[in-house]
């Protein structure tokens, strides 16, 4: 999952070209540090804090496409409507996160490709270049990675053991060392490492990237948190940098099941037993409660009126009678969602954000409190959530996908750059079977099951080859072909052909059905013709 955040105070005027949904990945163009180390920090970024935790609809016998809308990163222009990202049609995606201008996905044989713009390591390559394409990352290719997050300035990826591995600027002194990229390199990491130290040992289930701290929450239910403590974001109750992860003292005890970061503050879903030792002053309940912290401007951390800064953990006390399985950080907003599917929105109303209209008409800037978000969604069971800078979007039990808040861009996917102060349907997703759904800072993207035909218009059914119409299974392996995107089994995708339409590099040899290899053939074979006679 992944939310946007801003600075407190100020609403930064957002670039004509902002992207990906992850608090992590806005580009700051200023960091003001002075001796109040709640001074104002301008930030230019429309980002959100990017988790690797999705909920996402496991179906291990589909095949999964990304599309996307919003504005365009890598090699993609902006679009108002969902659109296939034809470049990773070939790679079975079973999640994907997004940050400020780029993203990474995991494939179901557990590899990670990322793409987009460049900034401090974080595609994690070696290089200071720009991908356009999702390329696969080299430096943990032979490790099984199970999710990965884009922050603004830093990724990380989990492995199926619960190793935690970190790339770019995260702000952890495991990673700021010199390593031959010249000057400046060693506040940067420019390929992956595993995060050893304090976490050496301790299973990780789900990381979430702000652009300066980085929380993590382990199989066990404990929370570190690490990075810069501005606004005392990292829950340790105080104001301090954290080099290296530190466990969230006050939720001792307690067993954190999410937790988001934002810009200024973070959000967590905990588990609470009334009468424990460190159960929180302000919780008279049991259950999954919703815990803020960090910058309250704006009444992003849900404290009603009382909009001041939370150096640890506080329990959402107007929320303590619902049981809560997500949440997400946008720039100046928090929204968690329910186990009973209901989903709650606080901080700042404007532009619709908070998904409630009638807030709209309030003159003051921020919610009075944590609000229920109703019209589309009052008779829906909400099963995910995700955040961007300005917009919501979420993914109900029927496999509609519904989104609100700032239209730049396309974000919305309503084919307009419209701003929405209530759920609306996506419908350029009412004929595909949506998996799950994350939003970078300016954009949008969700995983499908199913692909259209491009030929029929129908729907192409991944489960079985689409040539000898025999089901796919343990040894009858799916491959795509790579010119006209769908699955077949190995034997009849046998041959490989120069100029395939989806291949990386068009010059070189990739599997194609025997459909396409003929068409290829005799298309190469006149080409060569043509020349000759010239």
């Amino acid at each position: 999952m992944s939310y946007p955040l801003p600075p407190r105070a100020f609403f930064p005027p957002e670039p004509s070209c902002a992207s990906v949904h992850s608090v992590s990945d806005g580009i700051i163009n200023g960091r003001v540090k002075g001796t109040n180390v709640d001074a104002f920090r301008e930030s230019l970024s429309s980002s959100v804090s990017s988790s690797s935790e999705g909920s996402g609809h496991g179906d291990n016998d589909a095949t999964g496409d990304v599309y996307i809308w919003g504005e365009g990163i890598g090699a993609n222009l902006d679009s108002c409507v969902p659109k296939l990202l034809e470049s990773a049609v070939t790679l079975d995606v079973q999640s994907i996160s997004c940050g400020r201008r780029h993203a990474g996905l995991v494939t179901r044989q557990g590899q990670v490709f990322t793409w987009g713009e460049e900034h401090g390591g974080r595609l994690g390559h070696g290089t200071d270049h720009d991908v356009s394409h999702p390329k696969l990352l080299d430096g943990i290719k032979h490790v099984n990675i199970e999710l990965v997050a884009c922050g603004e300035y830093h990724s990380c990826a989990v492995s199926v053991a619960g190793d935690l591995y970190l790339w770019g600027n995260s702000g952890c002194s495991t990673l700021n060392h010199k390593n031959g990229y010249g000057a400046g390199a060693e506040a940067s990491q420019w390929v992956p490492r595993k995060l050893k130290g304090t976490m050496e040992g301790i299973h990780v289930s789900s990381v979430s990237c702000g652009p300066w701290h980085t929380a993590v929450v382990t199989s066990s239910g404990q929370l570190f948190t690490f990075g810069d403590g501005t606004f005392g974001v990292l829950g340790h109750g105080d104001r301090e940098t954290m080099s290296m992860p530190r466990e969230v003292e006050s939720l001792k005890g307690l067993r954190t099941m999410r937790a988001a970061c934002g810009v200024w503050h973070t959000a967590a879903v905990v588990e609470v037993i009334v009468g424990t030792s460190n159960t929180d002053s302000s919780c008279c309940c049991s259950g999954k409660l919703l815990f803020t912290w960090g910058d309250g401007d704006k009444g992003r951390l849900g404290h009603g009126g009382n909009m001041e800064t939370k150096l640890v953990p506080t329990c959402v006390a107007a929320l303590g009678e619902s049981n809560f399985c997500q949440v997400g950080c946008g720039h100046s907003m928090t929204v968690a969602v329910t186990t009973t599917g209901h989903v709650y929105t606080m901080g700042s109303v404007a532009p619709g954000r908070l998904g409630n209209p009638h807030d709209g008409s309030s003159s003051s800037s921020s919610s009075k409190g944590p609000a229920l978000v109703l019209g589309k969604l009052a008779d829906n069971f909400v099963e995910e959530l995700a955040c961007g800078s300005f917009h919501v979007a979420v993914l109900t039990s029927n496999g509609e996908v519904y989104t609100w808040g700032k239209g730049a861009n396309g974000r919305l996917g309503h084919g307009d750059t419209d701003d929405r102060n209530a759920p609306t349907l996506v419908e350029g997703l009412k004929d595909k079977q949506v998996r799950s759904v994350v939003c970078g800072t300016s954009f949008t993207a969700a995983i499908c099951l199913l692909r259209k035909s491009s030929a029929s218009g129908g729907v192409v059914d991944q489960s079985m080859c689409s040539g000898c119409r025999l089901s796919f299974n343990f040894k009858r392996k799916r491959h795509n072909c790579y010119n006209c995107g769908c699955a077949f089994c190995r034997s009849c995708t046998s041959r490989k052909s120069l100029k395939a339409a989806m291949a990386p590099n068009p010059n070189k040899w990739y599997r194609v059905c025997d459909h396409c290899f003929g068409k290829l053939r005799n298309a190469i074979q006149t080409e060569s013709t043509r020349k000759l006679l010239r």
